[in-house]
């Protein structure tokens, strides 16, 4: 799974980078296999030698099992960071998770969750969630 932050507006690069480590950290509290930077295949132009790190990206493997405590811990952690949303790629399927709990994002976490093996919420709805929100294929 692919997390990507995206900041407030006026979030600027070290405080993403901070952000991006407070949410590793917090991740590799759960029951999650492991949880890295996102490493760049080439550095940006410029930049010194090494190995890049895509800017506000984790890599996180997961078991099925886990994903709906890591879609539940974004949801938390973004009311408290200066985050505007982080999206969630797996296996070709995105989600945005955003700091405002709604009954809409809340379906839309059940529904991601569920198309990834995870089972249902005990409160989840029954009512199937609108697919006009979510998006597959790769983001299409």
């Amino acid at each position: 799974m692919n997390l990507v932050l995206e900041g407030s507006p006026d979030s600027d690069q070290e405080e993403l980078d901070v952000l991006t480590l407070q949410l590793r950290e917090q991740l590799l509290g759960l029951e999650v296999d492991q949880v890295e930077l996102k490493r760049l295949d080439a550095a940006p132009t410029g930049a010194k030698p090494g190995e890049a790190i895509a800017l506000g990206s984790l890599v996180v493997t997961v078991a099925p099992i886990a994903l709906r405590a890591v879609l539940s811990l974004l949801e938390t952690w973004i009311g408290h960071r200066p985050i505007r949303a982080v999206t969630v790629t797996m296996d070709g399927d995105s989600l945005e998770v955003h700091g405002i709990s709604s009954a809409e994002q809340r379906q839309l976490i059940d529904v991601f969750a569920a198309a990834h093996g995870s089972a249902p919420s005990p409160a989840a709805d029954l009512a199937p969630a609108p697919e006009s929100h979510t998006r597959t294929g790769g983001g299409t």
